[in-house]
């Protein structure tokens, strides 16, 4: 399933912003996604526009790639239907080429854990089936887990070994961030099930986030069809990032834990763990959304800021 967020900056979305700029054009891109596709007769009648108005807006938006059409028979002729193409519209302001070339970032896929203590229920399933057996822990060793999508546990863990670039660079690190989507787990799915979810970094617990419930109350932006509908369909994208000034979770100062605790620098690699400890407050279990699943088509990422 494609990516459709679109990402731009003040110097390459000036089509773009124009075109929001209009509320119509506004109400109409949030009709197309709470209803799905329409045809032009359609929306001029929901937002109560006439026609030649809402097809002037559609061109517009069309032109600007907000939207794509496609022409189908109707019952008298032909209709143009309407299709939302971006799920997301994120604006960026450019930073300097030299600041970017800083930032060191590694992707990893959910099921390449390097190690794992998983208690049921668990299991894991990839973008066409679930993988292996449903709650059983010993699902964890097979190979087909390179290909998880979605993982869940109960209590326990998951390990992860992240190649430590900037040491083979012989940079000195001043940041480190992970971000990932998590929830937690129920059997079904619940709204309200809190779940405190900490995250180490090579042996150091840096911050514990406590996850509010287990969402299913609609279906992830990437999560296949044939994943049933009551379970678990997306998290939250959670930034938890290490500087030299402390920990963060989501730009909110959380601990003292500062970068130079990490040792970053003596080790090969950089270890992360996920957990729900036995001693958690709120063990409500815990859901790792990768790429294919979840309202955000991505993988575990680290970034490290040289």
């Amino acid at each position: 399933m494609s990516n459709r967020f679109l990402m731009i900056t003040p110097e390459d979305g000036a089509d773009v912003l124009k075109c929001l700029a209009a509320p119509a054009r506004l109400a109409i891109l949030e009709l197309l996604h709470v209803r799905g596709a329409l045809n032009v007769n359609e929306i001029a009648e929901v937002l109560e526009l006439p026609q030649s108005t809402t097809s002037t807006h559609l061109n517009q938006m069309e032109e600007a790639g907000l939207i794509r059409t496609e022409v189908q028979k109707a019952r008298k002729g032909s209709q143009k239907i309407c299709h939302a193409v971006h799920d997301e519209i994120v604006l960026t302001f450019s930073r300097p080429a030299e600041a970017k070339d800083q930032a060191i970032e590694v992707a990893m896929p959910v099921g390449l854990y390097s190690g794992f203590e998983v208690a049921a229920p668990c299991g894991m399933c990839g973008h066409d089936a679930i993988i292996g057996y449903l709650d059983n822990p010993d699902t964890f060793l097979s190979p087909d887990r390179m290909k998880a999508g979605l993982l869940w546990f109960t209590r326990g863990h998951v390990d992860y070994q992240f190649p430590n670039n900037a040491r083979i660079k012989g940079a000195p690190i001043r940041e480190l961030e992970l971000l990932m989507e998590l929830s937690s787990e129920v059997p079904g799915t619940s709204a309200n099930w809190p779940s405190d979810i900490t995250i180490s970094v090579n042996d150091k617990s840096i911050a514990t986030w406590t996850s509010p419930g287990d969402f299913g109350d609609q279906r992830g932006k990437f999560t296949p069809d044939w994943w049933k509908l009551r379970g678990s369909q997306y998290g939250m994208l959670k930034s938890f990032r290490v500087t030299e000034n402390g920990t963060f979770i989501d730009g909110v100062r959380v601990s003292d834990t500062c970068v130079s605790d990490l040792e970053l620098l003596e080790h090969r690699s950089i270890r992360v763990r996920i957990e729900v400890l036995d001693t958690a407050q709120h063990p409500g279990g815990i859901n790792i959304f990768g790429r294919g699943f979840g309202n955000y088509d991505q993988d575990i990422v680290l970034r490290i800021k040289t």
